[in-house]
């Protein structure tokens, strides 16, 4: 019998927080139960350090440059086969709940249903523009406005967002439990949250009032950060924002306290499946971290820890419960899916970069990591092997990293002789696996063509790509062309107690 599945995505949520389920200051009372029964990826890593191409990568167990979703605005082709695909070809009702940041006009991408909106525009509104190094977009990129802005709210725009991700989860929950397709079911729930900007509502807020947790990191100055740091705070337009320790205190606050209130949610959907008697794996991650005012920077968009790493829990019949220090990553999350449903992985492997975790993650072998979005000039490539992190970019120098040794990446061992051979095996392997040249000219070129769509498309009659919902008012409740007693009994759980 297939099991069924539950995903749950959080946004942004840093793997440093997660070193063996959630630090011990952290208040998530439901992740940590789940944790303990948990295989838990200490290790974990996005396989792109931005939504867009984080989401696609996870989806589809392949890195950017093979699903062509460079960055937010780059469209993910409808023949790129998903976990979605694969389940539902297997037998598997597929369904999303919440934001899965897809650009283009396929809004579903395997999801046979789709209970909500995306937070995010689906166009190529978003899209960078390498022929112009240096310039910003100042209506969508990412700026410190979140830091300063941090605070209190019991609405927002994200906060309304995430409430109707979790109610329309657990009304599909109990739709499942009525048992009116015996299919197994495969459900994601993919929350906005903790992503900037950092508000949040008081009752979460008041949980870290005067954590240690609080303190601001020390920084480093811009003229001592590495090139591709600099450009990401000239992205941020640092300079036109006095950022205080007030201010860094107040935005690690509301993070903290947005990671509660996705527990809480979590929680929500947790007590649903249990009081409705349904049986799932589970499997709990988010799709890139956030560095959280470490180092002088803040979201995402590097190769450091606080970006690059991201939480991995699974819950599942065969994966042991417990702590697994391998590296791997969330584009191993596809064949996994499949090796636990029982799906060929023959059929699987021509489609995936990643390898199934179902049978252990020790032979995984060197996690790979791309990026080729905003605040980058060339593509940037990261592998990751034991202890080490090596990093290249066409425009910048290269970056070697002894992460137990170093565990804050502040000792750039790529110019150290002493380290020449272990630099000289990571060149090997980056030159074996990418041609930085090829990379680079389709990124350019993709921006090239979309830029050109975009400002096309938006001349005369616009026909917005975002998804609607659909809801079928005339199935939903009573209506006269049903019969009431067979209506009551179906919708009633559990029947006739």
């Amino acid at each position: 019998m297939q099991p069924n599945i539950l995903i749950l995505m959080a946004d942004q949520l840093s793997g440093v927080l997660f070193p063996d389920g959630p630090a011990d200051f952290l208040h998530t009372p439901n992740l940590r139960r789940l944790a303990e029964r948990s295989a838990r990826y200490a290790k974990a890593y996005t396989g792109s350090p931005l939504c867009a191409p984080g989401r696609a990568s996870f989806m589809s167990g392949q890195l950017p440059r093979r699903t062509r979703v460079y960055d937010n605005a780059a469209e993910f082709a409808s023949d790129i086969p998903t976990y979605a695909h694969h389940l539902r070809r297997a037998g598997y009702q597929t369904c999303l709940s919440g934001k899965m940041h897809f650009v283009g006009p396929d809004q579903l991408h395997g999801f046979e249903e789709r209970l909500t909106t995306d937070i995010y525009p689906a166009d190529f509104g978003w899209t960078p523009d390498y022929r112009k190094p240096g310039e910003r977009i100042d209506w969508w990129y990412h700026n410190l406005g979140s830091v300063t802005g941090a605070g209190v709210g019991e609405i927002s725009n994200q906060l309304e967002y995430d409430d109707e991700v979790a109610y329309n989860a657990c009304r599909k929950l109990y739709d499942l439990a009525r048992g009116n397709d015996d299919r197994p079911w495969c459900l994601t729930v993919s929350f906005t949250h903790p992503h900037d900007p950092f508000v949040a509502r008081r009752k979460y807020w008041d949980l870290y009032e005067d954590a240690p947790e609080l303190a601001a990191p020390t920084p480093i100055p811009y003229e001592d950060q590495d090139p591709h740091s600099q450009r990401l705070m000239d992205a941020c337009d640092w300079q036109n924002f006095d950022i205080t320790e007030d201010h860094i205190r107040r935005a690690r606050q509301g993070y903290f306290a947005n990671i509660s209130y996705v527990d809480d949610k979590i929680g929500e959907i947790l007590d649903v499946l249990d009081s409705t008697r349904q049986e799932a794996i589970i499997l709990f991650l988010s799709d890139h971290g956030e560095m959280l005012g470490e180092r002088g920077l803040w979201f995402k968009m590097s190769f450091y820890e606080g970006s690059a790493r991201v939480p991995l829990m699974i819950a599942a019949p065969g994966i042991e419960p417990g702590r697994v220090d391998a590296p791997v990553s969330t584009i191993d999350v596809l064949p996994t899916l499949c090796d636990l449903a029982g799906i060929p992985m023959d059929e699987i492997a021509p489609w995936t970069d990643g390898k199934s975790l179902a049978k252990g993650a020790d032979s995984r072998g060197p996690v790979a990591i791309e990026y080729a979005a905003e605040g980058s000039i060339a593509p940037l490539i990261a592998l990751r092997e034991g202890p080490w992190k090596y990093t290249a970019c066409p425009a910048d120098p290269e970056q070697l990293f002894n992460l137990d040794e170093d565990p804050g990446e502040r000792r750039n061992l790529a110019g150290d002789p002493a380290h020449a051979a272990t630099l000289g095996h990571f060149r090997a392997m980056a030159h074996e696996r990418w041609d930085l040249a090829a990379y680079d000219a389709e990124v350019r070129q993709s921006q090239a063509r979309r830029w050109i769509v975009y400002e096309a498309l938006r001349n005369g009659s616009y026909y917005p790509w975002d998804h609607q919902p659909l809801m079928k008012a005339s199935e939903r409740y009573m209506r006269n062309h049903m019969d009431l007693n067979v209506l009551e009994e179906n919708q009633r759980f559990p029947r006739g107690e």
